[in-house]
């Protein structure tokens, strides 16, 4: 069995004059990623890898979610891969991953995260909003071959916003 736990990155700001790559969390963004790497670490089993794409508002609501679940730097692996708006590249940087690992999270961005949670999941979603959090299990032994598998939760910031 492999579970997946896809993460969008949270909110980000657009009042900087940086490249796309480097833009950084809003004020919104660090709140959302704050309750929902808490609520998510209190309720699934940690990941035994976070996958994170390069751009700093994806890398910074990886870090968050790596401190909730108590992670260690040699778990937490950064993939200019997952800076991928489609899709492809991230279906095959999942496809690659090392079989030993059960339980896998990656943080990247949409429309490929909303694509890839309709075209693995059982449950079809609309939109992953930012800091959306949604996992599927697949029955599979190897990353490889997963295809059709099971959403078994889907969480997004607005459902537990303080």
């Amino acid at each position: 069995m492999k579970t997946l736990y896809m993460v969008r990155h949270a909110k980000s700001s657009w009042d900087h004059d940086v490249s796309d790559r480097e833009r950084p969390l809003s004020k919104r963004g660090l709140k959302d990623v704050a309750n929902m790497s808490e609520h998510i670490a209190r309720q699934q089993p940690a990941p035994e890898y976070i996958f994170t794409s390069d751009a700093n508002r994806a890398h910074t609501t990886a870090l968050y979610f790596k401190e909730s679940f108590g992670m260690d730097d040699d778990h937490f692996v950064i993939k200019s891969s997952l800076y991928d708006f489609g899709g492809g590249q991230v279906l095959e940087t999942i496809k690659a991953c090392d079989d030993q690992i059960d339980r896998l999270m990656i943080f990247g961005h949409n429309h490929a995260f909303t694509s890839l949670a309709n075209m693995l999941g059982s449950t079809q979603l609309d939109n992953v909003p930012t800091c959306g959090f949604v996992s599927i299990e697949f029955n599979t032994d190897s990353w490889k071959d997963i295809a059709q598998g099971k959403t078994t939760h889907v969480l997004f910031p607005k459902e537990i916003r303080k």
